[in-house]
């Protein structure tokens, strides 16, 4: 599967309606974002059960602007809607091999459960 462009109107459906969806956040003037775009093309093709989508941060700044994207590269993972992984940097091939690894065997009951306990410690519950 290749990569799609996210975009403010795309975005919200791409993330509720595929389980798995990587987001690479980037710019064409950014050199470690041109050099990680073949990676990140080729682990599309490698994991074909995961959505791989580009947010270009200049033309969708409403979008960087929402997830806080200071640095790019950033790559995001989405899986069932939730945040489960955000790292600015460029990744080698084996990295990010080994993040989508770590989403895929993530127990998103644990997930969930963890996040309702912070939830509730944040509301001092």
């Amino acid at each position: 599967m290749s990569t799609r462009e996210i975009t403010v109107e795309n975005f919200e459906t791409t993330i509720t309606e595929n389980p798995i969806v990587l987001v690479d956040f980037w710019a064409e003037w950014c050199g470690p974002c041109l050099a990680f775009a073949p990676v990140f093309e080729g682990a599309s093709e490698a994991h074909p059960d995961v959505v791989f989508g580009k947010v270009d941060t200049e033309a969708q700044r409403e979008l960087a602007a929402g997830f806080q994207i200071t640095s790019i590269p950033t790559l995001m993972a989405f899986r069932e809607n939730i945040i489960v992984f955000s790292q600015p940097g460029a990744l080698n091939a084996a990295q990010l091999d080994t993040v989508l690894l770590g989403v895929k065997a993530l127990d998103m009951d644990d997930v969930r459960a963890q996040i309702a306990a912070q939830g509730a410690a944040n509301n001092g519950e």
